[in-house]
């Protein structure tokens, strides 16, 4: 069978879904088997699907009204860093045994993303398929550490469907279930400067961050729930490990032996990020909002200095939407393959090992092909637009 018929029969939109849920039972089978992992430290061993047991025993710990941003070192290593929101939200999944609650879990990310791609209106069914099978190496990594980030990348791409289609209600909730997932999706709120009632906007997404606000007062007092906010903006204020291998702050200093304040490249990032914006009579354009949602896909991972690897399923979601709509140049083409080489592939086993450990994880080079490809598409955005393909 040749390679054009191999892509025809996978580019079909029931086989790549049956592709991502079959993914999703061999990460739990390969979760719920493997013996326990030792950790950073060596005297415990925990099991090795840490981060999933992070995410229950957090709804345990509120339903308990303790406090959930210590270390538990008796029953998972690392420390909880989600809101109090998300750890009730999490409580339907911990009532499960933990192989059918990892499968869940993982399903629930695997589904939200799939189906928020394939919403994104504008798209022929190829495009979006092709983005869908463009990211799902970072898919499947993200979902073998039990990690959230498919479903915040899928949280993002379906308020923006939402908005296209003026479903404000809908986008706005997303919007902030995301934020109560991981702060920078708050970064989304850039795409309401494109739509009509702003104010309606404004309403919704005030409601939203009320309503999430006070779900976990079904568990703890106010007392209580104060304490535990206290501690949590402690845990954030005193998690400044910067990711050297995965962000533009690690970049910079691999490269060039820069260690600059993280604050201050956020903030150099976020105004490049909205010099596109000031182009308003460009808002019109569908295009346009591609591009920018793109941007703000791979932008909340390339300037998170606490990115790691799994997180870059939403940033080479970002990248693969802004390929499918562009012009296929060489310098596009470059672009995207080397993205595809040293960001998806590099931590797989198809890259030789040796040149992982000494050459890409050293100079960021998971990291840099997206820094490049953001550039592109801020300056792409600054262009006419109408690069839709």
């Amino acid at each position: 069978m040749d390679l054009k018929k191999i892509k025809n029969i996978v580019l079909r939109k029931e086989i790549l879904l049956s592709i991502f849920i079959l993914s999703v039972v061999i990460t739990n089978f390969q979760s719920i088997l493997s013996g326990p992992n030792r950790m950073e430290n060596g005297e415990m061993e925990y099991c090795s699907y840490n981060n999933y047991i992070i995410f229950a025993k957090s709804s345990e710990h509120i339903r308990m009204g303790k406090d959930l941003y210590v270390h538990y070192p008796d029953e998972y290593w690392d420390l909880y860093k989600y809101s109090p929101s998300f750890a009730v939200f999490f409580g339907f999944f911990a009532t499960f045994p933990d192989w059918l609650g990892l499968f869940l879990w993982n399903l629930l990310n695997a589904l939200v993303f799939f189906v928020a791609v394939i919403s994104i209106p504008g798209l022929s069914e190829k495009q979006k398929l092709l983005a869908l099978a463009f990211s799902f190496i970072e898919f499947f990594t993200s979902i073998q550490n039990e990690q959230s980030n498919a479903l915040m990348a899928g949280l993002i791409i379906l308020a923006f469907s939402s908005l296209e289609g003026r479903k404000y209600l809908l986008a706005s909730f997303l919007i902030v279930f995301s934020v109560y997932i991981k702060l920078f999706g708050i970064v989304a709120l850039v795409l309401y400067l494109f739509y009509p009632q702003k104010l309606r906007l404004a309403l919704y997404t005030a409601l939203w961050f009320v309503v999430l606000f006070l779900i976990p007062l079904v568990y703890v007092d106010t007392g209580g729930y104060l304490a535990l906010l206290e501690s949590y903006g402690r845990m954030l204020a005193n998690d400044n490990r910067v990711s050297n291998a995965y962000s533009v702050m690690g970049w910079l200093y691999n490269w060039f032996g820069l260690e600059i304040d993280k604050y201050f490249i956020v903030l150099m990032g976020a105004a490049i990020l909205i010099i596109p914006l000031i182009n308003t009579a460009s808002y019109k354009t569908y295009s346009y909002r591609l591009l920018c949602l793109s941007s703000i896909l791979v932008w909340v991972v390339v300037f998170n200095h606490k990115a790691e690897s799994p997180t870059y399923v939403i940033a080479m979601a970002g990248a693969s939407l802004w390929f499918v709509i562009s012009r296929k140049s060489v310098g596009n083409i470059v672009l995207f393959v080397f993205a595809i080489i040293f960001t998806s592939l590099s931590p797989t086993d198809l890259f030789p090992s040796v040149l992982r450990e000494n050459v890409v994880i050293p100079y960021s080079l998971k990291a840099f092909p997206l820094i490049l490809i953001w550039v592109k598409i801020v300056f792409d955005s600054l262009r006419k637009p109408g690069l839709m393909s």
